[in-house]
């Protein structure tokens, strides 16, 4: 602030994170887009919660405090599906555990309140996005209330923020009061219970029924850069430079005439207190909130907590190409702040040469949050931005090679994919575009996907791309020559990819194809490495314990996978996240897919016992589990599967040290060569102890 000539900041940013100016960090796209709007811009990150000391280091902000608690909802950052704490955290300096508070933008809105009383507090990101009503929390076994309510914020951002924290910006720069911001699509705020005219009880909309014609949200574009508008005297005045975030592209055209009826039209979920008792209207609250999640014909949804209303707009509209390029165009640093020295920060070692290419994702699987969070209309950047990111790549980041290591975003090959008709998008519901199989108006096609590969892949001094975000196989199918493409120039050796389950009960309760995709996928995969000459794999990955899920099923995966030789070394058990349709069958047992009038049972395994068995049969393979799983084989009468042939599931015999032996000599381990053959991946225990380069380890998005 010395340096720039600051008296004071006009907004001050709190995140759990360490701060890294890369577009790939929500943090430094927010806090480039409101400098780029002309207002001074403060960060703290990771700041010490012990006492408000560390929240006046910068002096109180001119217009607005803004919070998150940083690319990842803190609870999932810090504890495993097993509730156990974690020991390392992928966005701290060095790895380092323990940085962030539990919770922590209600932690950090508490500590901004207390430094500073009577300067308005936004809330935004995944955890405050996943918490915007009443919620099931995994951690705590409970229903707790919106995060607006313990947090004591005074507005709640949800999704993609930008439309919106601009808006505020420039609202509050004009010194105008917050409320009258409550129309902003995107938020969430409080305000004393009361009824609408206009109100709708959910429970009325919870059958079958036709669909009504919606209005059209694009008829009349709102400004992504707000108005111009001075801030209080000595702040600095916001401007709009002309590199600016430009307005809402004019190729949106109207479609359907406004109904002012419907544009009023606000949804009553069951209160806190009723979902918190009733299971089966939680279930009910969770529908109606997927229900209304489409920007073209979502509704603000209301739901009472006590004597206060928590209200949430309709969602924000997605991006166009053009507001995407600007937005990535920003002046980004690319590198980690100078405060952090030598000091390693995993999540930006692993993403420091990708480009993020889209946002949004139309998969609709239950168990992710991606489509709450940033829908499931596909917002794709221009060929031209991500290439001159590349060459920025190439250009200023330290260490690069030549290798670039993703270009892709929640799915990788979902690039400028849309529904072929914007009269039909802006009126569907369905929760998925894919499943239970790909709708016919979804355009699947690959091509100019395949064209940004090749320029790409033609930039003077990049040597290789790699695709390492996950692969949509049912739609990858559609393309040979995509696939083609992906196996001849985008694989290192191993693809990652996520068939989750291979059995129909599972994989239905997830919403993701059946396993006869993944063969396909394979079988294509396969062929087109072997033309170009390479020896690839496929790394698959499962869930355990996901709702749906009976341990005859994962007994049914684990022969699976010993009869097409997958060993898999890191497995994963279902992590029941805020506000995914998968918690809510986790917490009732009943699936919100289903309607409130016939609600449709769901098996889960609650018990860590049992998700410890689930988890065993994926890893079959290693000793350590063998105890427990011939128990649980002979409890199933499945004794047959006990046994030393290559028919049986796991031996009779148990060996009298399993792992590494104490003085750091190797037990007999299988050869590495076949393991590789099999897709096994091994970690730092390999390594250790044979000097061997470990395979990469890539952990689920």
């Amino acid at each position: 602030m010395d340096d720039l000539g600051w008296d004071s900041c006009d907004i001050i940013l709190v995140t759990g994170d360490a701060y890294i100016d890369h577009p790939s960090f929500g943090m430094a796209l927010i806090g480039r887009l409101l400098e780029a709007q002309g207002f001074r811009v403060g960060i703290l990150p990771q700041p010490a919660w012990s006492s408000v000391d560390s929240f006046q280091v910068l002096g109180p902000p001119n217009l607005f405090w803004g919070v998150t608690g940083g690319n990842m909802d803190s609870l999932v950052n810090r504890y495993t599906s097993d509730r156990r704490i974690r020991s390392d955290d992928a966005y701290s300096p060095g790895g380092i555990a323990g940085l962030r508070p539990d919770r922590a933008v209600l932690v950090y809105s508490q500590l901004c309140r207390s430094a500073y009383p009577g300067i308005p507090i936004v809330i935004g990101g995944i955890e405050a996005s996943l918490r915007r009503v009443a919620h099931y929390d995994y951690w705590s076994d409970t229903v707790r209330r919106s995060l607006l309510i313990d947090s004591g914020a005074d507005l709640l951002v949800y999704g993609n923020a930008e439309r919106a924290i601009v808006d505020i910006a420039h609202h509050l720069g004009e010194r105008k009061n917050l409320s009258a911001l409550h129309h902003l699509r995107g938020t969430a705020f409080v305000r004393p219970h009361r009824t609408e005219p206009h109100e709708i009880d959910s429970t009325r909309l919870d059958m079958p029924g036709k669909v009504e014609g919606n209005p059209n949200p694009y008829a009349e574009p709102n400004k992504l850069c707000g108005t111009k508008g001075g801030t209080k005297k000595g702040a600095h005045a916001p401007s709009q430079p002309e590199d600016a975030i430009v307005t809402l592209s004019s190729e949106v055209v109207p479609l359907f005439p406004r109904k002012t009826e419907r544009q009023n039209q606000i949804i009553r979920l069951p209160s806190y207190e009723t979902a918190k008792q009733d299971k089966v209207l939680y279930a009910h609250a969770s529908r109606i909130l997927h229900r209304e999640a489409n920007a073209g014909n979502g509704r603000a949804l209301v739901q009472q907590h006590g004597k206060l209303d928590v209200v949430v707009n309709p969602p924000p509209l997605p991006l166009t190409t053009k507001e995407m390029d600007s937005l990535y165009g920003l002046p980004f640093a690319r590198v980690p702040h100078p405060r952090y020295g030598d000091a390693k920060i995993p999540a930006y070692e692993m993403i420091k040469f990708s480009v993020n290419i889209l946002r949004g994702c139309f998969g609709g699987c239950t168990f992710c949050s991606i489509t709450e969070h940033e829908g499931r209309i596909i917002q794709s950047r221009s060929e031209a931005s991500i290439l001159h990111e590349i060459e920025q790549i190439r250009d200023r980041t330290p260490g690069f090679t030549g290798n670039i290591s993703d270009l892709g975003g929640p799915t990788a090959n979902m690039y400028r994919m849309a529904c072929k008709s914007r009269a039909l998008e802006a009126v569907c519901r369905r929760p998925s575009c894919i499943y239970p199989g790909i709708c016919e108006h979804m355009q699947t096609d690959h091509t100019p996907l395949i064209r940004l590969y090749r320029k790409a892949r033609a930039i003077p001094g990049v040597k290789r791309i790699f695709i390492a975000s996950g692969v949509r196989y049912d739609l990858a199918v559609r393309s040979p020559e995509w696939i083609k493409e992906l196996a001849e120039h985008h694989t290192g050796g191993y693809l990652k990819i996520a068939p989750e389950h291979t059995e129909s009960g599972p994989l239905s309760h997830m919403m993701k194809p059946g396993i006869s995709a993944f063969y396909q996928f394979k079988q294509m995969f396969d062929r087109f490495s072997s033309a170009a000459g390479k020896e690839q794999y496929l790394i698959p990955y499962f869930i355990a314990a996901h709702p749906g899920t009976k341990t005859e099923d994962m007994l049914k995966l684990a022969l699976w996978l010993k009869n097409n030789g997958f060993r898999p070394d890191q497995v994963q058990a279902f992590l029941p996240s805020p506000m995914a349709t998968a918690t809510a069958m986790y917490y009732t047992e009943v699936n919100p897919l289903s309607p409130l009038r016939d609600p449709h049972e769901v098996h889960v395994e609650k018990s860590l016992e049992q998700r410890r068995i689930h988890k065993a049969f994926l890893r079959y393979h290693d000793p350590n589990n063998w105890p427990l799983l011939r128990k649980v084989l002979r409890e199933m009468d499945r004794e047959d599967l006990i046994g030393n042939g290559k028919q049986h599931l796991i031996p009779s015999f148990q060996p009298q040290a399993t792992g590494f032996a104490a003085k750091g000599q190797r037990k007999s381990t299988p050869n590495r060569e076949s393991q590789h053959k099999k897709g096994v991946r091994k970690g730092a225990a390999w390594t250790q102890h044979t000097g061997l380069p470990a395979l990469p380890i890539m952990p689920k998005g």
